[in-house]
């Protein structure tokens, strides 16, 4: 069992329930894109954003990258965590047919599979916090993860090798390398490439 401080947000109300078994925390449904024109969720998630923090946890399609991208553009202050639902391919039990992009979403996602995102995301329960030189995009450049002819491939290998969403743009993999790894770890993530 995980316990936060921060607020958590996720899609919706069966995200929630999947989470309350793993994580004791004040957990925020967006319910879907209902929070594009939710005034009130909108203020409630800035305030959690600015006085105890928020972890956005959505799905790894392209709705919940949409929504994880409006949330981030209207919490102008405050700390804003990530957290990356692996790439599973599937159906949820509930639903009769599988989701557009045939992906899972968290609340069909194994309760290791999610305590696992969160640890990638650096998030364990205990305030913890990575020492050292942060990785930097010069880095990922460098190591041909973009503006290289190779570097969708190499960075399409590098999110299988780490379980994190194809769809991650370069900005993400940068925030979720630094929740992650040290340099030093992540100079070793390079080399099993």
């Amino acid at each position: 069992m995980l316990y936060l401080k921060q607020a958590v947000i996720v899609e919706g109300k069966y995200d929630k329930i999947r989470l309350q078994s793993l994580i004791r925390a004040v957990i925020i449904p967006t319910d879907g894109f209902r929070i594009f024109r939710d005034k009130e969720k909108r203020a409630l998630i800035r305030h959690y954003a600015q006085t105890t923090g928020i972890i956005i946890l959505t799905d790894s399609d392209a709705a919940g990258f949409q929504i994880r991208s409006h949330i981030k553009s209207f919490v102008n202050a405050g700390e804003i965590m990530n957290v990356y639902a692996p790439d599973v391919f599937g159906k949820e039990k509930r639903k009769a047919q599988p989701s557009k992009e045939g992906k899972l979403g968290v609340e069909g996602l194994d309760k290791e599979l999610l305590l696992e995102a969160f640890a990638r995301a650096g998030i364990t329960g205990k305030e913890t916090q990575r020492s050292g030189e942060p990785v930097t995009r010069l880095d990922l450049y460098e190591d041909g993860l973009f503006g290289a002819p190779e570097s969708t491939t190499r960075r399409a290998k590098l999110l299988e090798q780490l379980h994190l969403p194809a769809r991650m743009s370069t900005a993400a993999l940068l925030d979720a390398l630094n929740a992650m790894f040290t340099k030093e770890e992540y100079r070793r993530q390079i080399e099993l490439l």
